[in-house]
Order: structure tokens, then C-alpha cells, then sequence
């Protein structure tokens, strides 16, 4: 299993860029589980035509230990499983706290060890990186951090912080720095930009992804590029990239068990 979190700034593209990576994975047969670390709980739209899920914290609330992974988990396009930590209400309590309980509960029901997941990609908020936030870079969590900036003056900033929270972290054996995934929004010398500040956070970039319609029309759907246009060049970017992020493992013949299964 191979665990990847995708941190940003807000508004960056970060949810649009994971979930065609989910997808995208998942057409290699692999199976994908994508977790959404954010407040808004709208990581996983994309995976599930455009309809939000139950958030884990609102599971929570309601079910508390009672809560099965069936409560957590839904399954989305191209069978990639979703799941939603949740936040609280806007302006009263901690945000981070979502994603701890989130991860608390998912671990007390051995969700990974049940599904079995080739891959886990965490959709994790970069703008604030401590508490919860922080917590998909500890160690037995994410294996490693993919960062998605464009050449924008506080995606790059935003960039250098989370490089910097890592950094701090590396004694602890948290998760290394992969790369910084360029999302272009077609800025003056925007590759060279990118290209410039993952040197300087001592990283690579592990591609470009243009800026393209077929995105938009995608999510005008509420799926992504690589269901809704599987044979455009577009697509083609992001299996690309699952590529360069998770090169070593092929999909197993059979013996999962189906979520359905475990309900």
C-alpha cells in the first residue's frame, strides 16, 4: 500500500487534481481510497458525480462508536473509495479536529487493513499546516507529500511553508517530499516560476498540468476528466503523474473484499 498526502493552498485546484489522479489510478486497476481533509468536505465531488457525502464528523455526531465503515465509506466512479473527515460549523471549533477524529475512528475500525487499498491519497488544506492539518504527514500515515501549486505568488507561499512544517518534522520520521505538482493557470513565465521555487524547497517538479476546458466540463458533470474524456491529451497528464508518484505496484489478481462486503 502506498500512501501519498496532496497538500495546497485553498482554491488552487488541489480536489480537481486528486481526484483524476484517483481516477486515473483506478484505471490501472488499482485500488484507490481518496481522503478528503478538509472543512468543506468537498474533496470527493468529483468521484461521486458531483454529490457530497456524509462527512465522517457528521457520522460521528449522530453514530459515534456505533459508526461501521458502511457509515464512512462510499463507493465513487471507477470504484475509488471516498471518504469526507468533515469540520465543524463555520467559526466554532477546530478545524483540524475533523481530520483527527476522522482518523481516529478510521483507524479503530482497521479500515485500511479491511478494504485494502493499493493506494490512499490524502486531499489535505495547505494553508494552515499544524494540528489536524499536519496530522496525514505523521508517520504511519502518508509515506509522501505532493504539493500542488500554480506560479501564483501565495500558491508558491504556501508551497514554502508546507516544505518548511516538513522539514521541521523530518527527525520524526513523518513522510518526504515527493515534488511540487505544477497546476498552470497561465501566468507570465509560470514554468520557470514553479520550476524556480520547488529548487529552492530543494524538490523537483513532477509535471504540468495544463490549463484546459475539458476540466470544467468535467466537473460541470461532477466527474473528472479521465471518465468523462479517458482518450484526451488532458487525461493523458494525469496518468502521467501516477505514474511518477506511484511507479511500483500493479494491480493484484483478485481477493479484495468489495466494500459491500465488509457492511
Amino acid at each position: 500500500m502506498k500512501k501519498i498526502a496532496i497538500y495546497g493552498k485553498g482554491g488552487i485546484g488541489k480536489s480537481t487534481t486528486v481526484s483524476n489522479l484517483s481516477a486515473a489510478l483506478a484505471r490501472r486497476g488499482l485500488k484507490v481510497m481518496q481522503i478528503g481533509c478538509d472543512p468543506k468536505a468537498d474533496s470527493t465531488k468529483g468521484l461521486t458525480g458531483g454529490q457530497p457525502i456524509t462527512s465522517v464528523l457528521d457520522v460521528l455526531k449522530v453514530k459515534k462508536t456505533r459508526s461501521t465503515l458502511d457509515d464512512l465509506v462510499v463507493e465513487g466512479d471507477l470504484g475509488v473509495l471516498c471518504v469526507e473527515a468533515g469540520g465543524p460549523t463555520p467559526g466554532i471549533g477546530c478545524a483540524g479536529r475533523g481530520i483527527i477524529s476522522a482518523f481516529d475512528r478510521l483507524e479503530e475500525l482497521d479500515a485500511w487493513g479491511r478494504l485494502r487499498p493499493d493506494v490512499v491519497l490524502f486531499d489535505v488544506l495547505g494553508d494552515v499546516v499544524c494540528g489536524g492539518f499536519a496530522m496525514p504527514m505523521r508517520k504511519g500515515y502518508a509515506d509522501e507529500v505532493a504539493i500542488v501549486s500554480s506560479g501564483e505568488m501565495m500558491a508558491l507561499y504556501a508551497a514554502h511553508n508546507i516544505a518548511n512544517a516538513l522539514a521541521n518534522f523530518a527527525t520524526r520520521g513523518y513522510a518526504r517530499l515527493a515534488g511540487v505538482i505544477q497546476n498552470s493557470r497561465n501566468i507570465a513565465d509560470e514554468d520557470e516560476l514553479v520550476r524556480r521555487a520547488a529548487a529552492e524547497i530543494k524538490t523537483r517538479v513532477l509535471g504540468i498540468i495544463p490549463r484546459c476546458d475539458l476540466v470544467q466540463q468535467a466537473e460541470d458533470q461532477g466527474r473528472t476528466v479521465v471518465a468523462c474524456f479517458p482518450d484526451s491529451q488532458q487525461a493523458a497528464v494525469y496518468h502521467e503523474l501516477t505514474r511518477l508518484l506511484v511507479p511500483d505496484i500493479t494491480a493484484p489478481a483478485s481477493g479484495r473484499p468489495h466494500l459491500a462486503a465488509l457492511s
